[in-house]
């Protein structure tokens, strides 16, 4: 009867009750009131930030009425239809008052509940209204109950009638002083530690641990507010997520912060994979774009993204820095067919890639002023940590860095203002396994900023990055220096400049070897945008790069990794060097092999441009060895309606020169192929 939500799944301040149904039976419904009375009553127990006095009252009345309901259970008599009205409407009620003392209690939400304190009081209010009208009509007389417990309702229903329930005055104060720390934040005005101190202690926020709990809690509500299209709760939202953020790296100096985030070193190529990062990600919002534009200077944005950035005011164009002559978007259809096509191949979501775009608020602008300025006392304190700090406050400096450039891309701008990378980069000398991967992780995030790019490369970032990803101290720190290496490899000079260090592909081809999938995974994918620059497919063959591949091609039942695997041996492939690397390593029965057995449309395109490159490249000795596959022809076919234009273009290269090769060898060769198999394709 009892409806099941998880607390976590249910929106906070909703309140999905069900109405019993109409042909309910009274036994049902009764226990059903009883096990709801039972487990509001088991509220008594938990902590409550906020509400207190109405919650005690709350619990209080409704463990009244639980002895009520046992009374009546006990003597259960024919009930009218109106005592079963009553009793429905109160188990409505009931489930509402459930679900807010579930919100008064959620992790997480102390603060956001502080500032609803108005709402939730007026909550309050109103269901025991509803709870006191509900015993005012029942018909007492016409149950089976002792004379006391009669008195017992009829107690409730009066005081529930005159129940003021209003706000606490301590949460009063408590929420004027987060609105007065706010202001001060927004005025450019650094608030004082004891007044924070005090709000945070009246919440029972005392470890690092809760206040992040806090900060997540409240970034899930944006989420949800910009998901929505509601974004009128989202400045206070993010003056809060400002505020605890500055409270988590200030004011908490717990040992134990956090813990390390090993996803990190998957550094969100899966959307990605094997292609330059700035070909389909909005380089404002850094997703993938769904609805790429056009702009005057050339350059291309995500429409949500371009149109947020214009309607805020900003008449320059967002890469590049220069004015835009024209606020004029020109949809980029090709482009947006090309990564429909991307999405299609790899399993992506274009609606749920959307929805994550349309959310910029948190992205290249701060939500409020209040966050903006919050953060930026932050990231000074922080940078300073860095320089002048323990080992300890080092460590922690560079996790909470870590954490905040995750967020969005406002606060890596503030925090390569504030001159964090120089530290971070020198940090990578440490023999401190932790420090070194928090280092490494929070240039990681940083680099996928534009000026970070720059500042990296500028203060030598590239020899302790690839030292890193040669000798780093852990697994995780190597993996996540390769996937660094992918993003300040997207401008087309420090591509050139990363290639031509004679260690990064020795380093990147090891980790392909030794790494997990997904150090295995970043690899692969540094060095398919190192070869965007033809000067590095010389030095990639030279690490070993294409056996490497042919063996992982060989052990591995990933079909994401063999696809990007794939994607890379094309590149080499298109050259001649490559090809003969490639038929030299035995690969052509395991390219053979993927075009077969992968599910990938992708990487069945990817192995037939291999193919066609060793066909055009390396001669008679493939091409005699490809028509003698009986089961090649039908799969080449098959691409030919499935495929990509470009991909059913090389298909179709490769069937001609399959069928010019047979129809001009020697007639005993001739003999040994099923010449049926081919058909005209002109």
């Amino acid at each position: 009867m009892i409806q099941r939500f998880d607390r976590n799944d249910r929106r906070i301040l909703t309140f999905p009750a069900v109405h019993p149904c109409e042909n309910i039976s009274p036994a049902t419904l009764l226990d059903s009131l009883i096990t709801l009375s039972c487990n509001i009553c088991n509220f008594k127990s938990k902590f409550f930030a906020t509400q207190r006095k109405n919650v005690r009252e709350t619990i209080r009345q409704v463990g009244i009425l639980l002895i009520f309901f046992e009374e009546i259970r006990d003597n259960l008599p024919s009930i009218k239809d109106s005592i079963i009205l009553c009793f429905a409407e109160l188990h409505t009620t009931f489930q509402k008052l459930k679900f807010l003392l579930d919100d008064c209690t959620r992790e997480g939400a102390r603060t956001w509940m502080l500032m609803k304190s108005h709402s939730v009081a007026s909550q309050f209010r109103a269901l025991i209204r509803t709870v006191a009208t509900a015993l005012d009509v029942l018909p007492l007389n016409s149950l089976n109950i002792s004379r006391e417990i009669k008195e017992l309702a009829i107690m409730v229903a009066n005081q529930a009638e005159r129940a003021k329930m209003e706000l606490d005055p301590e949460d009063e104060d408590a929420m004027k002083r987060v609105i007065l720390i706010v202001n001060q934040f927004e005025n450019k005005y650094e608030p004082d530690t004891r007044v924070i101190k005090k709000v945070l202690d009246y919440l029972n926020i005392s470890t690092w641990a809760q206040c992040h709990k806090e900060i997540k809690f409240l970034e899930e509500e944006i989420n949800f507010e910009c998901s929505e299209n509601y974004e009128r709760e989202v400045p206070m939202l993010s003056s809060l997520v400002g505020f605890l953020s500055y409270c988590r790296g200030i004011l908490f100096e717990d040992s134990v912060y956090g813990n390390t985030d090993q996803l990190d070193g998957t550094s969100n190529l899966e959307t990605l994979t094997c292609l330059n990062p700035e070909d389909f990600r909005c380089p404002i919002s850094l997703e993938l774009m769904t609805d790429p534009v056009t702009v005057s200077t050339g350059q291309t944005y995500d429409r949500a993204s371009i149109q947020r950035w214009l309607k805020s005011g900003n008449l320059l164009c967002p890469k590049t820095g220069e004015i835009l002559q024209s606020t004029e978007l020109l949809p980029n259809s090709t482009l947006r067919k090309l990564i429909q096509q991307f999405c299609a191949d790899n399993g992506i979501s274009l609606a749920k890639s959307w929805k994550k775009n349309r959310d910029i608020s948190r992205t290249i602008l701060p939500g409020s002023p209040a966050a903006a300025e919050a953060i930026k006392f932050l990231s000074e304190f922080l940078a300073s940590r860095l320089y002048f700090g323990s080992d300890q406050q080092i460590t922690k400096a560079a996790y909470e860095i870590r954490l905040l450039a995750k967020s969005n891309i406002f606060n890596r701008s503030v925090l390569i203002e504030a001159a964090s990378i120089p530290e971070l980069l020198q940090i990578l000398n440490t023999n401190d396994p932790i420090m070194q991967e928090n280092s490494i992780s929070a240039l990681l995030k940083l680099s996928k900023h534009s000026n970070g790019k720059k500042v990296i490369m500028e203060n030598g970032g590239l020899n302790l990055i690839i030292r890193v990803l040669k000798d780093g101290l852990k697994l995780e720190a190597k993996q996540i220096a390769a996937a660094i290496i992918f993003y300040i490899s997207s401008p087309r000079e420090y591509r050139k400049a990363i290639g031509e260090n004679p260690e990064v592909f020795p380093a990147l081809v090891e980790l392909i070897k030794e790494g997990t999938s997904c150090g295995k995974k970043n690899a692969i994918v540094a060095i398919f945008g190192l070869l965007l620059s033809h000067r590095n497919h010389e030095r990639a063959l030279g690490a070993g790069t294409v056996r490497a591949l042919v063996d992982l091609l060989t052990s591995s039942d990933k079909a994401e990794l063999n696809t990007d695997a794939l994607a890379v041996l094309a590149s080499l492939a298109e050259k001649t060097e490559g090809s003969f690397a490639i038929l030299e390593s035995s690969a052509l029965p395991v390219i053979l092999s993927q075009l077969q057995n992968l599910t990938s449309r992708a990487g069945k395109e990817y192995s037939v441009s291999i193919l066609l490159s060793l066909c055009i490249n390396c001669g008679a000795e493939v091409l005699a060895a490809l028509v003698r596959e009986q089961a090649l022809m039908p799969l080449l076919y098959s691409l030919l309606t499935e495929g990509t234009s470009q991909a059913k273009k090389r298909t179709r290269s490769l069937i001609k020169i399959l069928q010019k090769f047979c129809e001009t060898s020697t007639s005993r060769f001739v003999s040994e192929v099923p010449q049926e198999q081919f058909i005209d394709v002109r």
